[in-house]
């Protein structure tokens, strides 16, 4: 982890994502500005007017791409990256078992303020005014721990 992150004081606060099943209007902490519509128009491989930008790892400029893309809009997603299909299905089911858990359940494997793994906010939600909307699930390695914990009879599914 870099000296910045480690440097940075968070707090548990700074940790727990928004709470979507118990708000019940629009939260000020999480009201960001508009976006400038400029933005909306980067250039992809073959979908130029794309939200988010769509970038073909078989094209010869996709890290031109890429790195307008982070440098743009932060996400990117890709085409033509050899993962098996049936591997990035199950990797989609699975990550929607874990974030159709309630926020309670989640809150088990809650990353610690000093930790990099785990449930909760990105570390750089500090460094930012408003707050995101966002919930994440940070893996490095093995998440068996974390899975046995939310699936202690299934977690085999998981990882």
């Amino acid at each position: 982890m870099t000296t910045l992150f480690k440097n940075d004081l968070l707090t548990d606060n700074d940790i727990i994502p928004i709470d979507f099943e118990s708000i019940d209007g629009f939260p000020e902490s999480h009201s960001w500005p508009q976006v400038d519509e400029s933005l909306n128009k980067i250039q992809t491989h073959d979908l130029k007017d794309s939200l988010i930008p769509v970038i073909d790892l078989a094209s010869p400029n996709a890290k031109a791409l890429i790195s307008q893309a982070c440098e743009t809009w932060g996400v990117f997603q890709v085409v033509n990256h050899g993962v098996p299909f049936e591997l990035v299905k199950k990797v989609e089911s699975e990550s929607r078992r874990l974030f159709a858990l309630t926020t309670q359940e989640k809150c088990k494997v809650l990353r610690s303020v000093d930790g990099a793994t785990g449930y909760g906010s990105p570390k750089l939600s500090p460094f930012f005014d408003k707050r995101m909307w966002h919930e994440g699930f940070t893996i490095m390695g093995s998440c068996v721990d974390d899975a046995k914990v939310l699936w202690p009879h299934e977690y085999q599914r998981f990882w």
